[in-house]
């Protein structure tokens, strides 16, 4: 009886396979590599037990997918694989639409041959677009404004329609802005390449392995310009899909978004200046354009995440900047070193 972690060997999967473990279930991770690492996979299997299951895979090959599910007893499905950056979708739209609705597809018809009825999927804020009113509660409308949200959005209603006829129920999770590391250093963000996320940037810069931050944007109708989000440290982003799969196993019907979030939110220049104070170095910025995409605020009404998981967000912006400079100090190089 386990649980299938899709993209488990990416930033969130890999914590999330942590919790899991540690929450008591049996675990099997499925990856292609394409933004992660093998090691990410010896880090979960050193953190949790040596003979976790792991498959690697592409969920856009249907008949590997369907191997999985004959080949473990699946009782939940957490899924995480997809492409993930907004400014990259907006260059590369129809790579974002194949892979990230193209996966979730797949999967979706392993479940349903293999009567697999719990789905945790992970969404994003980014659905939202600009919002008008703050904090954005799940009732407010929702408008992405990049490719990669749209995926997002499309993923959801595809889950939805689905719930709506079949014997399957799903917790949609819209995260804000996840970092952090985990505490033991040894599991973190290690983007391929230059990374697409503030904060491994913010950690190069303070490593001195980057000369200089690039701040997209200080003219946005922000305190300071710089643009606002609700960033929320990793495992408790990991501990909410524990919290979500434990909604589902009590008997909840259909599919639900809720928001993962802290309910309030940091600008760039604020987490510069936390990050300042917990690394003792300098970080010296740039204001370069902004990116095609971004918004310039958003932070989440998190009411139906106490109500409805039972979960809430217990660390701030310093602890999430200390766990992520550990696992940058430890890892400079990331699983690559």
């Amino acid at each position: 009886m386990a649980v299938l972690v899709t993209g488990g060997a990416g930033y969130i999967g890999s914590h999330t396979a942590v919790a899991l473990h540690d929450a008591g279930h049996e675990v099997v991770i499925v990856d292609n590599f394409a933004n992660s690492s093998p090691a990410a996979v010896d880090a979960v299997r050193a953190l949790t037990t040596e003979d976790l299951a792991f498959v690697e895979a592409d969920l856009l090959d249907d008949d590997a997918v369907r191997r999985v599910f004959e080949q473990h007893e699946i009782t939940g499905v957490v899924h995480f694989a997809a492409h993930k950056a907004v400014a990259e979708s907006v260059s590369e739209p129809s790579r974002y639409y194949r892979n990230n609705v193209g996966s979730l597809l797949g999967v979706l018809d392993a479940m349903l041959e293999h009567g697999v009825d719990r789905l945790v999927h992970s969404s994003s804020c980014t659905v939202y677009g600009q919002p008008e009113v703050l904090p954005v509660s799940e009732s407010a409308p929702v408008r992405a404004a990049s490719p990669y949200g749209r995926t997002k959005l499309v993923s959801e209603q595809i889950i939805s329609d689905v719930c709506a006829v079949r014997p399957l129920a799903a917790v949609m999770l819209r995260y804000f802005n996840p970092v952090g590391a985990h505490g033991s250093g040894t599991l973190g963000e290690d983007p391929n390449g230059i990374p697409n996320n503030l904060v491994p940037l913010v950690m190069q810069v303070a490593g001195g392995s980057r000369g200089k931050l690039p701040v997209f944007g200080d003219d946005y109708d922000t305190a300071d310009g710089s643009g606002v989000r609700d960033y929320v440290h990793v495992v408790d982003l990991a501990d909410a899909h524990v919290a979500a799969l434990e909604v589902l196993a009590g008997g909840h019907e259909g599919a639900t978004a809720v928001n993962v979030g802290t309910g309030s939110g940091t600008s760039v220049l604020e987490l510069i200046e936390a990050a300042r104070r917990v690394t003792g170095k300098a970080i010296p910025y740039e204001v370069v354009e902004r990116r095609p995409g971004d918004v310039a605020k958003t932070w989440a009404a998190v009411d139906l995440a106490h109500d409805f998981l039972g979960w809430r967000a217990k660390r701030g912006i310093e602890e999430m900047m200390r766990d992520h400079w550990r696992w940058h100090c430890e890892n400079p190089g990331g699983y690559r070193r």
